[in-house]
């Protein structure tokens, strides 16, 4: 049996459950990865599918496309192709831009529960460590690449394995020569206008050449780092369960200060992660503590990058995506579906049986709800509760048809309402979406 035959043998049973997809470019990685799998009955028994994404970025995109189409035909196997959006390339540079895209349509396609298998092999993972350590990454990214991971931070239905890391690319060529494999050839991969085929094309062939046994070093030395990250992962972990609000998913600055900084800034990256907003670059990462922890008591430091703002507010750390939403306008709703409200929804659960006249907008000033017995100033009770000033400003309040107050998002809600609610059975709920 050939090496990628046996390696996907040997890893296939232990997958989580779900549909098994493939993604398929239609290079020599995704064509001996897809023909491979396509041997193997447990493969088929889970829907073996090919998932192409096509970025129009040549003008050999179609052809490839239709190549993937014939290629999937041909071993019997399911297809689909989607062409991704492709957004904020002048801040995240062509290739990762392209790497974000893809992502997206991982996420948006994959069916849950599901894994996706891509090809990267242990030549890819050599060249991603050495990049990543050209960008200055620390511990977690020069783990490299794991060979079975979430599809998303927080998600436990979705995955993308990487089953080839182990083996060298000159492993699938022969795979690819014996079977008799047809691919594309992709002229971007040798452009050297991106940093990874000036890497491929001229330090790792001297490096090659002067140690040749690099690329088991660097992939040996990349199994340790990512053991002892997986360590260091737990401990981030719970430093993270002990500075996190859950309400508003805020960080609590104390629990962070007394904590080793690359702790803390592994806490952080899972915060970030799990909030959907990219990590910071480098620069960034060095004036963390400095800039956001260690400032001065009655400041209100904040630190942003491509996508992402984190601001400090009664020492509580804060993030969001960098440009702020627009702050809606007044609108009628009637309750019996999602209302979508920066970044969130207001909702009944279950919903409303029969439609409502419901007013929600933002405060005017002067508003007061019945809580306890007694009216009590909406601004009052948002500073008490300490919420940071940016989002007072865009948290929805709910009127009734008589233009009484019920509820300031889901936090808070009317003496009145809570009764109304109980006798419905529903409860409202402000949620991210």
């Amino acid at each position: 049996m050939s090496a990628p035959g046996r390696l996907l043998t040997q890893r296939i049973d232990a997958l989580p459950a779900g549909a098994l997809w493939v993604g398929f470019s239609g290079g020599l990685d995704s064509t001996v990865l897809l023909h491979a799998l396509a041997q193997l009955p447990q493969a088929r028994a889970r829907g073996l599918t090919a998932l192409h994404v096509d970025h129009g970025s040549s003008a050999l995109s179609a052809q490839w496309a239709a190549h993937c189409r014939e290629v999937a035909a041909r071993l019997g196997v399911g297809f689909h192709t989607q062409r991704p959006v492709i957004e904020q390339v002048q801040a995240l540079g062509l290739e990762a831009a392209w790497r974000r895209a893809r992502h997206a349509v991982f996420i948006e396609r994959l069916p849950s529960p599901g894994v996706l298998a891509l090809a990267q092999h242990r030549d890819d993972q050599v060249e991603t460590l050495l990049l990543r350590l050209l960008h200055g990454a620390g511990s977690e990214g020069l783990a490299g690449m794991r060979a079975l991971r979430p599809l998303r931070a927080g998600e436990s239905a979705r995955w993308l394995w990487r089953p080839l890391l182990e083996l060298p690319r000159a492993a699938l060529e022969d795979y690819a020569r014996a079977h008799g494999l047809r691919w594309v050839e992709d002229p971007s991969n040798a452009d050297p206008r991106h940093a990874r085929s000036r890497l491929r094309a001229a330090v790792l062939p001297a490096l090659r050449a002067a140690f040749p046994d690099a690329d088991a070093r660097i992939a040996d030395a990349a199994a340790r780092l990512e053991a002892e990250s997986r360590v260091l992962d737990t401990a981030a972990r719970e430093l993270l369960d002990a500075a996190l609000d859950a309400r508003d998913r805020s960080l609590a600055c104390a629990p962070l200060r007394a904590a080793p900084a690359p702790l803390v800034r592994r806490a952080f990256g899972h915060w970030l992660d799990a909030l959907g907003l990219p990590r910071p670059p480098p620069g960034v990462w060095a004036v963390l503590g400095e800039d956001l922890l260690d400032a001065r008591p009655d400041a209100s430091p904040e630190l942003h990058w491509a996508g992402a703002r984190v601001r400090r507010h009664r020492d509580r750390l804060h993030a969001g995506p960098d440009a702020a939403a627009p702050v809606p306008e007044p609108t009628p709703w009637n309750g019996l579906q999602p209302l979508p409200w920066v970044g969130r929804s207001l909702a009944f659960e279950p919903p409303l049986r029969a439609p409502r006249a419901f007013l929600v907008r933002t405060r005017a000033g002067g508003e007061t709800l019945a809580l306890r017995g007694r009216h009590r100033s909406v601004k009052k009770l948002l500073q008490e509760a300490g919420l940071p000033p940016w989002e007072r400003a865009s948290l929805p309040l709910l009127f009734d048809e008589s233009g009484a107050l019920c509820a300031i998002g889901a936090r808070w809600i009317s003496d009145a309402f809570a009764l109304e609610l109980r006798a419905l059975g529903a409860r409202l709920a402000f949620d991210p979406r």
